[in-house]
């Protein structure tokens, strides 16, 4: 896996950018000090969880199609296509199917709150498992990786109370939040010093 070589800035050829990232890094790319935020990703595969923002977010489909699918509400899905924006409101659980490889641009508030990684039985529906993540206080990528690696760390974590259903741990292989979290911290201490 290819390490994380990208740097934030205020002007960036998205395309360009993406060459360099993969599966939901979704790798902030504007100086720490603007809002909102352009997080990129170059999805490749399904996200392996729903997510669940504490603020509005915005997701643009750049390259590539995508399902974005809803766990409840009255619109439970949008398939997007090169060019298509789709709306994210707070508190609404939400994954990202990926249809064709492509790039997506998902905006975000600077200080973006919580985020919640949640497991839906995909029987019944029931919950299985969830993880809290506080997003102001360092990259939230950190908190995909911790979440896996809980929901994979024994098959109690990954079967369903209701339906008795056991889930199959996940292929962490195609994701590297570590390392993408670890480079987040990095461009903002070097953001930092050139804004001195």
């Amino acid at each position: 896996m290819q390490p994380v070589r990208t740097r934030r800035k205020n002007k960036f050829n998205f395309v360009k950018e993406a060459e360099r990232l993969q599966s939901f890094d979704e790798f902030p790319m504007l100086r720490p000090e603007i809002d909102p935020q352009l997080h990129l990703s170059r999805n490749s595969v399904d996200q392996p969880f729903f997510l669940r923002c504490a603020k509005d977010s915005v997701i643009a489909q750049p390259m590539g199609a995508s399902r974005i699918e809803f766990a409840d509400g009255p619109t439970r899905y949008f398939d997007t296509e090169p060019g298509d924006y789709v709306y994210i409101p707070a508190g609404y659980t939400h994954r990202v199917l990926t249809s064709s490889p492509g790039i997506l641009v998902r905006y975000k508030a600077r200080e973006p709150g919580s985020e919640t990684v949640l497991w839906l039985c995909p029987n019944c529906g029931q919950e299985i498992g969830r993880h809290e993540i506080d997003g102001d206080t360092g990259p939230v990528q950190a908190g995909y990786a911790d979440a896996c690696d809980t929901f994979n760390g024994s098959p109690a974590a990954r079967t369903c109370t209701a339906c008795s259903l056991e889930m199959q741990p996940i292929d962490l292989s195609p994701f590297r939040w570590r390392e993408v979290a670890h480079a987040i911290v990095e461009a903002e201490g070097d953001s930092a010093v050139e804004a001195e």
